[in-house]
């Protein structure tokens, strides 16, 4: 059995969470609200302002979801509640990001801008123009984001330039060292 799956879940005052007769959870607060199907092997209970999740069986399949199912109903609990963030930064000469209102444009080096676009539930600002923040309150969304507009432009060893997240580490390669003879 999980260690995670056992643990209940704390539903914070302002956040509704309901299960119908399909395992469909629905998960409303403050920052939105956030729907996602669950396997029927669990059995999801909803009472005294917590959730708490237990198998049917004791099958593989079963042991399998059951941490899983309680860390995603977890993440959307907190989603609607407080929301999720993650800023990039960008590095390099001459590289900018521009808040376009529904989306960003950025000069990262290419012969032209590069235009991004939000997705749906997912909020992009600028609040430097070297800093890109990716906020909402699905983390799934937000993390697929942000992983897409990494991808652009990923950072280079050599200078460090490119996007990179704020709190990820860039290993430095050396450059070469011998000179002309």
């Amino acid at each position: 059995m999980s260690r995670i799956g056992k643990l209940p879940i704390q539903i914070p005052s302002g956040v509704t969470v309901s299960v119908d007769e399909n395992n469909k959870v629905i998960v409303e607060g403050p920052k939105g609200k956030l729907e996602r199907n669950i396997n029927r092997v669990i059995k999801i209970d909803v009472a005294n302002e917590l959730v708490t999740l237990t198998t049917l069986n004791a099958s593989k399949e079963a042991n399998a979801l059951y941490g899983l199912s309680r860390t995603l109903i977890a993440n959307m609990v907190k989603g609607v509640s407080e929301g999720y963030a993650k800023t990039l930064v960008i590095n390099g000469v001459g590289y900018k990001v521009f808040d376009k209102g529904d989306h960003l444009e950025m000069l990262i080096g290419f012969s032209h801008p590069v235009v991004v676009k939000s997705i749906e539930g997912v909020k992009l600002s600028c609040p430097s123009v070297t800093e890109i923040k990716v906020e909402g309150a699905d983390k799934e969304k937000v993390g697929q984001m942000a992983a897409n507009i990494r991808a652009i432009k990923p950072v280079e060893p050599y200078h460090a330039y490119g996007i990179r997240y704020s709190d990820e580490t860039v290993v430095m390669k050396e450059g070469k060292t011998a000179g002309k003879k």
